[in-house]
């Protein structure tokens, strides 16, 4: 027995070594054949995780976060995969963080450009060059209605802005004699009037002697399919004057940007910045409004009857309401007003101008302002200066009294440079859209005025104020072209926001290359109309636009000038 274990025992210990080996071999030929870590492969499939904001409609249980097996190649494929980064959409205040970077450097770079554009190019120096030379130079003409003040004066400036980039003169057209809002708004005198174009084409003998007839080249930019804004090198175009219609936003003139010519880029790059680079794009259109207007000697009575003597205001509050009465959107702007504060910390009593379309909302608002800051606005009934005795009979529209709101049409004028004195914020709130062209140029213009010409810096913010019921569906509601979040209401926008009170554009963009810039499905269709094919994610088709300006059709349409 004892002869018998001492066998079993020893089979035992041989087994028990045996096996060992064989796994010990095994180990080292699973070793010696596995693959490389993934991550020091550049050929191997990379895991990424990609962290994704829930949405209150996605009904979703995750936690959030979500594994997405995406090669290498693939990331590099276009930038779709890339643009959002690794969130999935943005609030608006996130989408506003480039703005609250200060804008002053880009704005005094644009401010000398126009300086020296009007020194070369103005009036007063045009109309005395000797008539060879008069006769072979260049005019663009802005012409404006009595509509929409915001949208009017976008006309006006988009004509500057492109005589900027062409080198030409600016022309502000009249009506029977009269400048566009000429009761209200002084215009500068480096612009021509169309009656002195022609006093000087015919003094310098343009068509006898140099056989150049005064002629404008016209292009309508809501004609997407005959525009030649994006297919056309304008700077080549040789007819005297030349009129781009159509450019009621911040958004026509600036498609100059992708035109299919380097030359007619390099012009818009310059006067306009990258687009990509949305925190350091210029004020432009308020660096042009410094320039070409002002108050009119009677709207400038009704401003200082408001100010009554002391400091201008810290702060406009602009709320766009439509005869609506929203507690939402009340309890939304007095945040924005506080956040407005905090940034000027300097002013121990800020002076808030409220400014509104919506007289019972400005009342309302007013008690709660109040206990911040100083209030001013104009209450136009109290008012017994010229402007009121003297526009007396001018009315608002009945059929305007819902847009515009129930005041005479002037008020709006004396409410706008009112606003525009603000030294270091203005906000924009409304009962749909935020931001409307009217809101952009009072912010422009402030921002222009508050900036010196040797500043080393500005602390002027630009904010929008969203109550949360606006933004259920992000921001897709902010549909016209002309509103200055139109350009972030795509797929990469939220649903379902808190209040939220944002950085904001001074200079609109009217593209979509920014990180958190998304097109929605009207604005895709509309460019294509244009020739552009544009993604979901807001970058367009080089190759395909190309080909497109090279099949098109270079209509040219000119209207000729009696003298």
């Amino acid at each position: 027995m004892k002869h018998g274990g001492s066998r079993r025992r020893r089979v035992s210990i041989l087994t028990i070594l045996v096996g060992c080996a064989v796994f010990g071999a095994l180990g080292l030929l699973i070793l010696s054949v596995r693959e490389v870590d993934p991550q020091a492969n550049p050929d191997s499939p990379l895991k990424q995780i990609h962290y994704q904001e829930s949405d209150a409609n996605s009904g979703g249980d995750d936690d959030g976060y979500g594994i997405e097996e995406t090669t290498e190649a693939e990331s590099e494929s276009g930038d779709e995969k890339t643009k959002k980064g690794s969130n999935s959409c943005a609030t608006v205040e996130q989408m506003g963080e480039d703005f609250e970077t200060t804008f002053w450097n880009e704005s005094l770079r644009v401010r000398e450009i126009i300086r020296q554009h009007f020194a070369l190019n103005g009036a007063s120096r045009v109309r005395d060059l000797p008539p060879e030379q008069f006769c072979l130079h260049g005019f663009v003409l802005g012409k404006a209605s009595e509509a929409g003040l915001g949208n009017e004066m976008y006309k006006i400036l988009s004509a500057a802005a492109l005589s900027v980039m062409l080198n030409r003169s600016l022309i502000i057209g009249q009506t029977r004699g009269k400048f566009p809002f000429g009761d209200y708004i002084s215009y500068s005198n480096q612009a021509f009037t169309m009656k002195e174009i022609k006093h000087l084409w015919r003094h310098n003998k343009c068509e006898k002697k140099y056989g150049r007839n005064l002629i404008i080249r016209t292009d309508d930019f809501e004609k997407p399919m005959k525009t030649n804004v994006l297919c056309s090198n304008w700077r080549a175009w040789k007819q005297p004057i030349i009129w781009f219609q159509g450019t009621t936003d911040a958004v026509a003139v600036q498609f100059f940007l992708k035109n299919v010519h380097p030359e007619m880029r390099s012009a818009a790059f310059d006067l306009f910045g990258q687009p990509e680079l949305l925190g350091s794009r210029p004020n432009v259109f308020g660096e042009l409004m410094r320039v070409l207007i002002s108050p009119s000697k009677d709207v400038e009575e009704a401003v200082n009857w408001v100010l009554g003597g002391g400091a201008d205001p810290d702060i406009t509050l602009h709320m766009r309401m439509l005869m609506n009465r929203s507690v939402r959107a009340v309890q939304a702007a007095l945040s924005c007003i506080k956040k407005a504060m905090q940034n000027s910390n300097d002013v121990s009593k800020p002076r808030v101008v409220i400014v509104s379309d919506t007289p019972s909302l400005v009342k309302s608002i007013t008690p709660n302002i109040s206990k911040l800051a100083e209030v001013l606005r104009f209450d136009y009934g109290l008012f017994q200066g010229n402007i009121s005795t003297a526009m007396k009979e001018l009315k608002s529209q009945d059929f305007r009294v819902k847009d515009w709101g129930p005041a005479p049409r002037w008020v709006a004028f004396v409410d706008f440079f009112l606003a525009s004195r603000a030294k270091h914020a203005v906000v924009s709130g409304a009962h749909r859209r935020v931001g409307t062209t009217y809101a952009q140029l009072i912010a422009a213009l402030a921002a222009a005025r508050s900036l010196g010409d040797n500043s080393s810096g500005s602390s002027f913010s630009f904010l929008s104020s969203f109550q949360s019921n606006l933004l259920r569906g992000g921001l897709r509601f902010q549909v016209g072209w002309g509103h200055v979040w139109n350009r972030f209401a795509g797929p990469l926008s939220c649903h379902n926001q808190h209040n939220q009170c944002a950085f904001t554009p001074l200079l609109p963009p009217a593209w979509w290359d920014g990180l958190w810039q998304s097109p929605l499905p009207r604005d895709v269709n509309r460019l294509e109309l244009y020739g552009v094919q544009l993604s979901g994610f807001g970058t367009i088709d080089k190759i395909q636009l190309q080909s497109y300006c090279t099949s098109k059709k270079n209509a040219v349409k000119t209207i000729p000038i009696p003298l």
